[in-house]
């Protein structure tokens, strides 16, 4: 070991990702110890047993300000050893979300990460060199605590091209233009930009930006001109929602309230909007839409604002399940999508989705070519009805080549393999994929070994023929 070059042994200090390891590798051989200050980055993050025990003895202390968390003394002792960093990550883990949203304060400051003076004992001397930061906060003790960090950053740090901020207020006064920063990630955030005017203006060359849980908006707007991808996760719903951006590519929208929502994207790929219902959609012609996923209480109003997409070949329903059912009264058919998405190629119904169509969908409609792929979750209360609405499918849809169905796990067993071996014999050409699945697990799909074993249970001409993969 004492014999491997000093470029090997950063290599492998470098391929760590705690930096608590590498404290212990700098312990336990001299050789880590002498290379160490070579390290680019740190990554350190607080385990919330840690974080239990001091908050535990900050509140035994007789005053606040006499504890000091050992997460910010082992940060700044391992950032003061080290010549050139261009990664930090510093947070506290392993937060349960109702610590997250909980209306608690925590008076101490000891875990308090965007703490102004915290960062300022670090920043300035990390900040030319500084490419990627991400700071995870305590959200007991930063909820009620206006941060001006955003300020900082934009002052100091001229070549930083990442930044992830969580759980934090975050104030945008002072705020300068942060040129290079192409991907800004803001988690479980308050922010005093009701509008994002500021957000836009300082962040004007982003590429990707996420909103998850940011709080305190009114009337917000993305309006970048270079944004690729977004992912924004609405929590407060705000009555109007807007994304203009003529280069994104990549749009998911998330929320739990009905709101407005319009969206300006004319280079838009893939779309996934996932809300109760939008109290009106704007959408503009999408002549690049690829990928479409819907998930709402009222699924045709939804996609009747898209009108005629064409571009469209993936599309994916599901319901967030109110009891009046996605299509409301209204007889939803198959051709009614390909009225709207006439080249569509595949199809996913979730499992709500799927259960209203079965109860109030049409069996009535022409046969449609274009259709290769059909995905369904399925939960088979009434064996013969899920059959025939799977004809339905089958039977309109007449060129589908791969079809995969997943049945929920508490449908017996015995149910299941009828149902399967009933799907087969009667429909041996298509390429069968079957699985299981269940609200908040991951879906499980079943062997081919087990579909083989199945299949001898059928008459010869029927059985299952593993698909060759070229």
């Amino acid at each position: 070991m004492d014999t491997l070059p000093e470029t090997l042994v950063l290599e492998i200090l470098s391929r760590l990702g705690d930096s608590a390891d590498v404290a212990r590798c700098r312990a336990a051989w001299k050789t880590f110890n002498t290379v160490s200050p070579g390290l680019q980055s740190i990554n350190l993050q607080w385990p919330l047993s840690g974080c239990i025990e001091s908050r535990s003895r900050v509140s035994n202390a007789s005053s606040s300000s006499q504890v000091t968390s050992p997460l910010k003394t082992i940060f700044l002792n391992v950032l003061s050893n080290l010549i050139v960093v261009e990664s930090v990550r510093i947070g506290v883990k392993n937060l349960p979300r109702d610590l997250l949203q909980a209306d608690v304060e925590d008076k101490a400051n000891d875990l308090h990460l965007t703490d102004v003076d915290f960062i300022m004992e670090w920043l300035p001397k990390v900040s030319s060199s500084l490419k990627s930061l991400s700071v995870s906060d305590f959200w007991a003790q930063s909820c009620r605590r206006r941060s001006s960090v955003l300020s900082l950053l934009s002052t100091y740090c001229h070549n930083l091209a990442e930044l992830e901020v969580k759980n934090a207020w975050l104030s945008v006064e002072n705020l300068n233009q942060m040129l290079m920063v192409t991907s800004l990630t803001l988690d479980c955030i308050r922010l005093d930009d009701k509008e994002l005017i500021q957000l836009n203006k300082s962040f004007p060359n982003l590429q990707v930006l996420n909103l998850i849980d940011v709080r305190g908006l009114k009337l917000p707007t993305i309006h970048l001109l270079h944004l690729k991808t977004c992912h924004w996760t609405i929590t407060d719903a705000p009555p109007f929602v807007t994304v203009i951006a003529p280069n994104l590519i990549t749009l998911t929208i998330e929320g739990k309230k009905p709101a407005a929502v319009h969206v300006d994207a004319p280079l838009l790929t893939h779309f996934h909007l996932s809300i109760p219902h939008a109290d009106s959609l704007l959408v503009e012609k999408f002549e690049n839409l690829k990928t479409l996923c819907i998930e709402a209480s009222f699924l045709y109003p939804l996609l009747a604002h898209f009108r005629y997409t064409d571009s469209v070949e993936n599309l994916t329903l599901d319901s967030q399940g109110l009891t009046k059912g996605p299509f409301g009264s209204f007889k939803f058919t198959l051709q009614n999508l390909f009225n709207i998405f006439p080249n569509m190629t595949s199809l996913c119904f979730g499992s709500r989705a799927w259960s209203e169509f079965e109860v109030r969908g049409s069996i009535f409609g022409i046969g449609m070519e274009g259709l290769k792929t059909f995905c369904g979750y399925l939960m088979i209360v009434d064996l013969s009805l899920t059959l025939s609405w799977v004809a339905c499918v089958l039977d309109q849809c007449y060129n589908l080549v791969d079809v995969s169905l997943l049945i929920h796990r508490n449908v017996s067993s015995n149910v299941s393999k009828d149902f399967m071996r009933t799907c087969m014999l009667r429909w041996p050409k298509v390429n069968w994929k079957w699985g299981t699945w269940e609200e908040g697990k991951e879906d499980c799909w079943i062997s081919d070994e087990d579909l083989m074993q199945m299949s001898s249970y059928m008459k010869p001409e029927f059985r299952y023929v593993k698909k060759q993969i070229c």
